[in-house]
């Protein structure tokens, strides 16, 4: 009798290990991972279990996550359909997420791939094993989270004591034996730092001290050779070193200021003296700020009584301020006046100028102080602004029941503005769509462009030649481009005003007729 051959099932072994330590020794922890793996796999040459010669060794690589690179590439082969069975010692060498594990189940079956733990006697191809996987896993998951929150305890606990705990170390400061050192020639400079910053009063105007002065971030050498700082500071890194109070011996953990075990490089008296510069700085900054963007805050409402708070949004990098009615942003629009947002810089204008004329004088006043001592509230209506006075001493009852109100006439600028499109030949204004907003800007680059090189060849300063050779384009396009600079006055101005119909760019303008009337004609324009 014949036999019926065996089918050749390819094996492929996975091995992980969380630490790079003892991966230098001649037989590591991954190699007693695959000899295990591969004993089990020739134990069961009978079924016909092949080991393929591809190995997939991570080593220094956490099982809380998948980005390792050779689980990465035992995916991908999975996906090419080159292996049937996946074997790892343990299962958590494979992963400790519970989540990620469900993932790579969902892989391999999908590919038709069975999973093999050595030591743990698992098939995925059953509902039981799948139940015991996950049972398993799902303590490996909490193993991993225990660890990590007694690493942060114990993280927390010595910092509390004061220690330090490893990290980038500040500058000033040298570590030796896992404790910190004063480093006296860049505690020099961290003392010149916050001194100058003193005498200055001024984050901006440090920066530029700190530059003169060749102050630098620290230089370090990273393991793989390279090096990195030794470049001028920055806002951002700068601030930071001005309020790190580390450099008073302390340690700040959790909104808590401990001891530290450290000497100190500054004296505490020159360290709150900097601290009270930079409190003092930061809210002056925010009330010359608020004051400067929104001088009518608190005072002006809408037509049915809602006050009107400053908001702002963002458009090609522009910032525009309104003021938006309480009841708008609250989400009750049908509460909101008949002008529930308004451009803040035109009533602004309008409300200042008035209130200057009404006093009479040019007086050298901030606007937020001109707004405080003579304006009690602004009424904004669809046609007119409302502006209530207040007396000279404040304190008048016939003044509050009968208070002087200015009223001036404005009118809201329509979100759209119409423009006068140049109509083609035979066709209504109405109709005319306006030229693109990207060709617009070509075409007056384009003439600009053109301008400049007809200067440059009036002065002798060069050829068309040279243009050519310098824009790196040819003679024909620099020719093309400088008889933009003859097109009619007209034209210009409506192309930079973007009323030139929608299709006329720079190719219909190139070599225009030099009669401006006849070069409405030749683009089919109505004059």
């Amino acid at each position: 009798m014949m036999t019926k051959p065996t089918k050749r099932v390819r094996c492929a072994v996975y091995t992980r290990v969380s630490t790079e330590y003892g991966l230098d020794q001649e037989f590591n922890s991954l190699d007693a991972q695959h000899e295990a793996a591969e004993a089990y796999v020739r134990s069961q040459a009978h079924d016909g279990w092949t080991l393929i010669r591809t190995r997939y060794d991570d080593g220094g690589y956490s099982g809380g996550s998948t980005e390792r690179p050779a689980l990465q590439r035992l995916l991908a082969d999975i996906r090419a359909r080159r292996i049937d069975i996946v074997v790892v010692y343990k299962v958590d060498r494979l992963t400790r997420s519970l989540a990620d594990f469900a993932k790579l189940v969902e892989l391999f079956d999908a590919h038709g791939v069975s999973f093999v733990s050595v030591t743990q006697q698992f098939n995925t191809t059953t509902s039981m094993g799948r139940l015991t996987l996950n049972v398993l896993l799902s303590f490996a998951q909490f193993e991993r989270e225990v660890t990590s929150e007694r690493i942060r305890d114990k993280i927390g606990a010595s910092k509390r004591r004061g220690l330090w705990v490893g990290g980038m170390v500040p500058l000033g400061y040298v570590s030796r034996d896992k404790k910190l050192f004063i480093e006296e020639e860049e505690a020099g400079r961290v003392r010149t730092i916050f001194q100058r910053y003193l005498d200055l009063g001024s984050i901006g105007l440090l920066l530029a001290d700190l530059r003169e002065r060749g102050i630098v971030t620290r230089r370090r050498h990273l393991s793989d050779g390279r090096t990195v700082g030794g470049i001028p500071f920055t806002r951002g890194p700068l601030a930071y070193l001005l309020r790190n109070r580390f450099y008073i011996g302390e340690v700040q953990f959790r909104g808590q200021i401990c001891p530290g075990e450290h000497p100190p490089i500054l004296d505490r008296g020159l360290f709150e003296a900097v601290q009270q510069r930079l409190a003092e700085q930061h809210n002056g900054y925010r009330a010359a700020r608020a004051s400067r963007e929104a001088p009518l805050t608190g005072r002006i409402f809408d037509d049915r009584g809602n006050r009107m708070s400053p908001s702002h949004s963002r458009k090609g990098g522009a910032r525009y301020g309104y003021y938006v009615s309480s009841a708008l942003i609250q989400g009750q629009p049908q509460s909101a006046g008949s002008m529930a947002r308004v451009p803040a810089a035109k009533i602004e204008a309008v409300v200042l100028d008035a209130v200057r004329r009404h006093i009479g004088h040019d007086a050298p006043i901030d606007n937020t102080e001109l707004i405080t001592t003579y304006v009690r509230q602004i009424e904004v209506r669809r046609t007119e602004i409302a502006i209530s006075l207040l007396s000279e001493d404040h304190a008048s009852e016939d003044e509050k029941d009968n208070p002087l109100v200015l009223t001036v006439p404005w009118s809201k600028t329509p979100h759209r503005r119409h423009r006068d499109v140049i109509a083609p030949e035979g066709s209504s204004r109405a109709a005319a769509r306006p030229i693109r907003s990207d060709t617009r800007v070509k075409l007056i680059t384009a003439i600009a462009r053109g301008r400049q090189w007809l200067s440059e060849i009036e002065a002798a300063a060069v050829t068309i030649d040279g243009i050519a050779a310098r824009e790196a384009c040819s003679k024909r396009h620099v020719n093309m481009t400088i008889s933009l600079a003859f097109l009619a006055p007209r034209l210009v101005t409506a192309a930079v005003e973007g009323r030139l119909p929608h299709g006329i760019g720079v190719a219909r303008l190139f070599d225009a007729p030099a009669a401006w009337s006849r070069q409405h004609q030749t683009l089919g324009l109505a004059h």
